[in-house]
């Protein structure tokens, strides 16, 4: 019964890529607290709604893959017989009908930045195996999560959020530069690495000297994960990329409490800490290609 129930479960945690989730959830407190926090009958709407947004989003990405994953992903859900096409696009538009609609329960302005969202997620899975700049455009999701997160604070969406989010933004895009290396045999570029200090640099710009010295410590957090994710691309071999990917995702966790760190509560540094440890786990159970 068990074995049944896994083998039914286990292709829609990896349609999901339920690996990841936890660095949205990061986003989503980040963003929150950014907004002024105070308003937390809000959060559980906006990590429902969100969750169920990033998992249509994804869902909908091996809707569209599906030719290419025939061609060369065999393994993946759909051309292995796990689920059907048909399935996964019924799947894809109901968790993004159903995020939109807990989204746009929490206030107007909360569900005009939904719809910008979802038409961002929408593109990025319809073009990112043909676009170039795709990388780009999974940045300016994840920014919009930030945004979206601040409008449910007190303060509403503002310069801490919008920031941010430009930050975890460029971050994304360095990641998704790599991401995209995954499978060709030329030497990954070091150019993406610039892009993964972003929100560093951001940090050490924006925050003023009397608050500087927590975003200091997590800056160097920051350097020495990084650093342990891309390392082998320095090497002869340049290491496998799918790898430094995977560490890069859940740097992410980090990215967002390095956003935080100036006003950042103990307990929130605990939650933080929880995701971080939660996407390690989770990627080593279920592939989050």
């Amino acid at each position: 019964m068990n074995q049944t129930i896994s083998r039914q479960l286990r292709p829609l945690l990896t349609l999901s890529r339920v690996s990841h989730l936890p660095t949205v959830w990061s986003n989503c407190l980040a963003g929150w607290w950014l907004g002024g926090h105070e308003n937390l009958a809000r959060l559980p709407l906006l990590l429902l709604g969100v969750s169920a947004l990033y998992t249509g989003g994804m869902f909908l990405n091996d809707a569209f893959d599906v030719d290419f994953d025939r061609q060369r992903r065999a393994e993946r859900p759909i051309p292995s017989g796990a689920i059907s096409l048909t399935a996964v696009w019924s799947w894809g538009l109901a968790w993004l009908v159903l995020g939109a609609i807990c989204l746009t329960a929490v206030s107007k302005t909360t569900g005009v930045l939904t719809l910008l969202l979802l038409v961002c997620i929408i593109v990025y899975d319809a073009t990112h195996k043909v676009v170039t700049a795709s990388p780009w455009l999974m940045g300016l999701c994840r920014f919009w999560v930030y945004v979206i997160a601040g409008s449910t604070g007190a303060w509403g969406v503002n310069g801490g959020p919008i920031w941010c989010g430009v930050a975890l933004a460029g971050y994304m895009a360095g990641l998704g530069s790599l991401a995209q290396r995954e499978g060709v045999r030329e030497p990954v570029p070091y150019w993406p690495l610039a892009l993964l200090a972003m929100p560093i640099v951001l940090a050490m710009i924006i925050n003023p000297p009397d608050l500087r010295v927590p975003a200091m410590w997590l800056s160097l957090v920051l350097v020495l994960w990084t650093a342990r994710c891309v390392r082998t691309i320095f090497q002869r071999n340049r290491g496998n990329v799918a790898h430094i990917v995977s560490g890069l995702f859940a740097g992410i966790v980090i990215v967002d409490w390095l956003a935080v760190a100036p006003v950042c509560p103990l307990w929130l540094s605990y939650l933080f800490l929880a995701l971080f440890g939660a996407t390690l786990l989770l990627q080593r159970l279920v592939p989050a290609a």
